[in-house]
């Protein structure tokens, strides 16, 4: 299972951790892990292209890990941007089922 914490501070997204593998399909082929990690790096992608926000990230492809946390003002275009990628993973986990995807609000 894939866990995906957000967190936020007063209504806006602050940051995020996703750790774990799906489990939908093997190594590979797993669509649902394929899906969110593609969310998760393209949003941070975006953040650095498209704004001046800082932030500081980590990955461990092994463990399945990516964490996000901004370290300074957040911009409207941030907020946008990490709201889209929490919108896809709602929806993603909403299609393939609970037993892959867990999203905790913090």
């Amino acid at each position: 299972m894939i866990q995906v914490i957000v967190k936020k501070q007063n209504g806006n997204i602050t940051g995020f951790h996703m750790e774990g593998h799906a489990g939908y399909a093997d190594r590979g082929s797993d669509i649902v892990c394929a899906s969110i990690s593609v969310l998760a790096i393209n949003c941070v992608n975006s953040i650095e292209e498209f704004t001046e926000d800082s932030f500081s990230e980590g990955m461990d492809e092994e463990r399945g890990m990516i964490s996000f946390d901004l370290t300074g003002e957040i911009s409207e275009k941030t907020q946008l941007l990490l709201q889209s990628m929490l919108l896809g993973i709602e929806h993603i986990a909403e299609e393939y089922g609970k037993k892959y995807v867990q999203i905790i609000n913090r």
